[in-house]
Order: structure tokens, then sequence, then C-alpha cells
């Protein structure tokens, strides 16, 4: 289970201590309200939240307001709180894998990041917080932390198969599964949250490949970036470039060889 012994950190804490407690918080909402019967809330194009999604966002928000009550907030189910210019901003992804855990799968995710900071990804099942002070990257067990050290020794590569790809039809993840040269060095997983990202970061995933626009400021995706990077993986787009205003998609390889080879079955 996840150790939530430092769920109420206060004004001198520091940011990746924020960020783990916040997560922890959201992550035992998550674990609690598992399998039990809940509301859907609709969001158009057959995306949806649960009272699941809601219930942990507030949880998190309640941690942050308390330790850092002068940053703002990016929920991904109650937006914006406070001013979104502020120079630290929160971004908070409370249930990534919503349709796995409404149909009663764990495979999920709870994502909080300050923006160009400190980030944590949480577990709620596996027990883990995976966390970053934006420069080392470590994983909480059992009360215990532990550096994350990526490697391509699994040959698992995550693809995002769920839309928009906007990228077709330069780029889609269908036909890099269908690569021969991809099923020659790697075998696929479609874990469908961003749960995987961390998971390159601790060396349980060779990579990850998602298309999209500019990620680094999404509430799924920058919390496992800034993982990825401290821990030293290669982080691109899927065009090569950087992660950013303009970018494509992404790319996250635990070593070099891994990102290039990936990089050569895209372009071709």
């Amino acid at each position: 289970m996840i150790d939530t012994s430092a769920r109420s950190p206060d004004a001198d804490a520091s940011d990746t201590d924020v960020a783990v407690a916040a997560a922890a918080a959201g992550a035992e909402v998550v674990r609690t309200l598992y399998g039990q019967r809940l509301a859907r809330i609709d969001k158009g194009g057959g995306d949806f939240a649960t009272e699941a999604d809601v219930a942990a966002e507030k949880a998190i928000l309640a941690v942050l307001r308390a330790a850092r009550p002068g940053d703002a907030v990016l929920g991904e189910e109650g937006g914006q709180h406070g001013d979104a210019a502020t120079a630290r901003q929160w971004l908070v992804d409370p249930l990534c894998g919503t349709l796995n855990y409404a149909v009663g799968s764990r495979l999920v995710a709870v994502n909080v990041t300050l923006r160009g900071g400190a980030a944590a990804v949480a577990d709620p099942f596996g027990g883990e917080i995976f966390h970053t002070d934006g420069v080392t990257a470590r994983v909480r067990a059992g009360g215990v932390d532990t550096l994350l050290a990526p490697t391509p020794g699994t040959g698992l590569v995550d693809v995002n198969l769920d839309p928009p790809f906007p990228s077709a039809p330069g780029f889609r993840g269908v036909d890099l599964l269908a690569h021969p040269g991809f099923v020659a060095r790697f075998r696929p997983r479609v874990v469908s949250t961003t749960l995987a990202l961390a998971w390159v970061a601790a060396g349980k995933r060779a990579a990850y490949v998602t298309d999209g626009g500019d990620l680094s400021s999404s509430v799924h995706f920058a919390a496992g970036i800034a993982l990825c990077r401290a821990a030293g993986c290669v982080v691109t787009g899927v065009d090569g470039g950087p992660v950013g205003p303009g970018g494509r998609g992404l790319v996250a390889a635990a070593d070099a060889g891994t990102h290039d080879l990936l990089m050569s079955m895209i372009r071709g």
C-alpha cells in the first residue's frame, strides 16, 4: 500500500514532498472507491469522468492549498484555480486511465506536477509513488526511496492507441506496431494510462510512444515526462524534435539506442 504518513506537509516542506503527499491523497481515494458503482460525467466525444476522478482531485487540491496556498492549479476535472499566468502552477490528473478503472482494471495513475519542477506519479494499486525534484528520480515503496534506473532490457514498448491522431497519416501508432523491425526487436503493450511513462523511468518498459501535440503542459503527461527526463531517459516528440510548444507527440526511451531504433521506424 502507498505510504500516506506525509499526508499534510506544511509550508516548509519541499515541492517534492508536497507532490508526493498530494498524489498519495488522490491515490487513496482512487483505491477506496474502486469496484463501487460510480456515476459517470459525460465530457463529450466518448470521454467521461467518474465520481472517483472528481473526489481524487478534491483530495489533491486540499493538500496543495494547505501547503502552497499561493500557487495556481490546473486540474483535469475542476479546471483552472488561481492565476494561470503565475510562475508556479500545479498540473493535476487525478485518475489517468478512467476507462480502465471504470471497467475494473487497476492500470491507472495519479499525476501531480509543478510546471517545470517537482512531480509525482502514484500507482494506487501497485503501492508505489514515482517522484522527482527535477534533478533525480526515485520510487517510494514501503516508505523507502530508491533511485530509478531506466533500461531497455524488458524489450516492452507501450504505444498509446487512443485518439486523437493529429499526425496521421504521417505517423500512426498502429503502423509502428506493424513494422517488421518492431516485432523483431520489441514486444508491444497498450496499458492505456501514463503510468507506463513512469515505468519507462523505472526500467519496466523500454519505451513509450504516443501521438499528440505539445504534451509538456498536459495534465496527463507532464509528470511522466518530468520523471523520464530526471531519470536520464531520451525524450523527444514523434518527429524527433523537442517536447514543447510546436512539438508533436512523445517518444520516451530508456536509452539512446532504443530511441534511435524507434525513430528510424517512425520515420520510415
